[in-house]
């Protein structure tokens, strides 16, 4: 069960503010929306984030909006899917300014649930995913993806979504939230979000903000690596290993305080991969000063 003690969103713009925006918290009323542009013939899209919105999920929104006809934006900082030492206290919670950014960008609704209403007394379900969740990110944060496909599968079945679409950033989860959807038979398309960067190259991300600007040069360093990496195998310049142990020790010589995991694997199964005879991508999670950072690029063999 999550823990109790969590804090609470900041209280939402008044209404009067938003141009367009409607903001429900429980179920019953997300459900009647959503089942009222169904009758309607229309087709919704869900966006589910944890808030502190970007230039990043503005993207991936309009992303949506190109693909249905009305978007359901989900704001739940979810407490399953963060570890005891991990940033869910400092975790920013803006929900006034996501709002403002959401009714600009042309959304129709914010589904802002509290924990209590996402996790009611005596909860005791949880969602869990083998073998895809026991490497990379899995590895390092043990019973952070069963946070995710619970509270996925739950934000799932509470919308009753055509179309739901994740990041390509946190691309292990992209993976495993695509197989939650084809084992269960979740009747809901799922869409990767194109990963958006920042000008100077960095991946978007709300954890951004921590990095100092001597640690943002550091950090600029991971694009930087994967960039090469990619390069230098569809250039058959390299062995997997060869470039792999050299980009890590850029890396930490470049001052990242650890890299945690930097692997190439299957683009589709993220699989281990020996060779370049069918797509890949590379994947990384670093800490650079107390921020951790993940970010990926494709790696395509030669036809």
């Amino acid at each position: 069960m999550p823990p109790k003690n969590v804090p609470s969103a900041e209280t939402p713009s008044p209404a009067g503010k938003l141009k367009n925006l409607q903001i429900v918290r429980t179920v019953p009323d997300l459900r009647q929306q959503v089942q009222e542009w169904k009758t309607a013939g229309l087709t919704v899209g869900l966006v589910p984030t944890m808030g502190a919105l970007h230039h990043g999920h503005i993207s991936i929104v309009k992303q949506l909006q190109a693909e249905c006809d009305r978007v359901v934006v989900s704001i739940f900082v979810n407490p399953m899917q963060f570890g005891p030492s991990e940033d869910l206290d400092k975790y920013p919670r803006q929900e006034a300014q996501d709002a403002a950014k959401l009714d600009e960008a042309g959304v129709e609704l914010l589904y802002a649930p509290s924990v209590e209403d996402m996790y009611p007394p005596g909860f005791l379900t949880t969602v869990s995913i083998d073998k895809l969740t026991d490497y990379m990110c899995g590895a390092m944060r043990p019973g952070h993806f069963d946070g995710v496909t619970t509270v996925v599968t739950k934000l799932l079945l509470q919308c009753q979504p055509d179309v739901v679409i994740f990041g390509e950033k946190d691309y292990q989860q992209l993976t495993v939230l695509k197989r939650l959807v084809r084992d269960l038979d979740i009747p809901v398309r799922v869409v990767a979000g194109r990963l958006v960067r920042d000008e100077d190259g960095l991946a978007t991300s709300s954890r951004n903000v921590y990095l100092t600007p001597e640690e943002r040069k550091i950090a600029l360093e991971i694009p930087k690596t994967l960039a090469k990496i990619a390069h230098d195998l569809e250039q058959g310049r390299t062995s997997i290993a060869a470039a792999v142990k050299q980009g890590r020790n850029h890396l930490i010589a470049a001052g990242c305080k650890e890299v945690q995991y930097l692997e190439v694997r299957d683009d589709e199964t993220l699989q281990e991969v020996h060779d370049l005879s069918r797509p890949c991508r590379v994947l990384v999670a670093a800490i650079v000063g107390n921020t951790r950072l993940i970010d990926n690029m494709p790696i395509r063999p030669k036809s």
